[in-house]
């Protein structure tokens, strides 16, 4: 044991570090490739909307100046958008801040950190900073076990992370789930809804969990502006909450968080209508092209209502994962024979179809 492990909190040192999908420029180093493409980390594959980047340029002559701690445009527009209140939102350089900082917000040493087994993998790391004890609910057929999390619930449940749609399964938890897990939490439970790819579910059953919000005050909604609105770059994701909660997270909120660049940004992206359909219908026919061809190779994978599908794989998945490198195709290992695959272009998708018949 190094000499400052011992000085560190006992709960960091259990915290396995955060391993991003792996970059286009490692691979091309790596490997020597030039033509490399990324199915691993749920980026839009059309890229920012040109408005966001004109936007983000023209702010570009005033960084020499602090940005507006408030976000008072964002704020405002996005309190338009959602039908909700200004004071009901809050800001994080991504959403994986504010995981991270709702966590420091309300969860003690011993208090019990709740969330599915197969899951974002920030939440476990929220949980072992602030030295809460983590409660893993085992999925049912890859998706959130409603009956298990309200099972498991105790007197020491701090806090419970629901990812929906659910990364990196692709599944979702229905409005009767939520309503069912809902009603049997404790007020003075935290339920945190993490809506990253909200946009992209289509299923009539999903619950748009800003609805609900007036009707539990225990509840916060969080979404961000990387995945349909490919701003990932950038780090822009906000939450949703009672103006108690939203209160409490102004005290540990670092006052600049959320930079110049990334509110202008997330500003334009959020009225280019053109740039978000375009993205879905991209999103869509990806989606249908995958499944089709999957089948054909005889890859099973889960239905999905993100950008994104999770495959099941006759071999460990890293066998797979190096021999689609070499042939300059990037994708996710999870665990085992299990792998995701972000839905690209069909350019994309269609290398990556290509690149898989010649390695099965």
């Amino acid at each position: 044991m190094g000499k400052f492990e011992e000085v560190a909190k006992k709960s960091v040192m259990q915290i396995k570090p955060y391993v991003p999908g792996k970059p286009v420029a490692a691979v091309q180093r790596e490997l020597g490739l030039k033509d490399v493409i990324k199915l691993a980390s749920n980026e839009n594959p059309l890229g920012p909307s040109k408005a966001a980047v004109k936007a983000m340029a023209k702010a570009l002559d005033s960084l020499n100046l602090y940005p507006e701690s408030g976000a008072y445009e964002l704020r405002q527009a996005l309190a338009k958008k959602l039908k909700v209140k200004p004071d009901t939102l809050f800001f994080g350089n991504g959403s994986n801040e504010l995981l991270q900082l709702i966590a420091e917000a309300f969860v003690s040493p011993g208090d019990e950190v709740m969330f599915s087994a197969v899951s974002f993998v920030v939440y476990s790391i929220a949980a072992n900073i602030t030295g809460g004890t983590i409660i893993q609910i085992p999925q049912d057929n890859f998706r959130h076990n409603i009956d298990g999390f309200i099972a498991r619930l105790s007197p020491k449940t701090k806090l419970i992370f629901i990812c929906n749609p659910n990364n990196p399964t692709g599944t979702i938890i229905t409005k009767a789930e939520f309503e069912k897990l809902m009603q049997a939490v404790p007020k003075n439970v935290i339920v945190v809804l993490d809506e990253a790819y909200f946009e992209y579910a289509d299923d009539k059953n999903y619950p748009d969990g800003i609805k609900y919000l007036s009707k539990y005050p225990n509840l916060i909604v969080l979404r961000t502006f990387s995945k349909v609105y490919g701003l990932a770059g950038i780090r822009a994701g906000y939450g949703v909450a009672d103006p108690e909660i939203t209160g409490i997270m102004e005290r540990i909120r670092p006052p600049f968080n959320i930079n110049t660049l990334a509110q202008k940004g997330a500003l334009a992206a959020l009225g280019d209508k053109a740039h978000l359909a375009a993205t879905l219908k991209t999103n869509k026919e990806g989606r249908a092209y995958l499944y089709a061809e999957l089948k054909k190779l005889g890859i099973k994978f889960v239905p999905t209502q993100a950008n994104f599908i999770f495959i099941i794989l006759d071999r460990n998945a890293m066998i797979y994962f190096e021999a689609l490198q070499k042939k300059g195709v990037i994708i996710r290992t999870v665990f085992d024979n299990f792998a995701r695959i972000t839905i690209g272009t069909m350019k994309e998708n269609k290398r990556l179809i290509k690149a898989l018949k010649e390695i099965k």
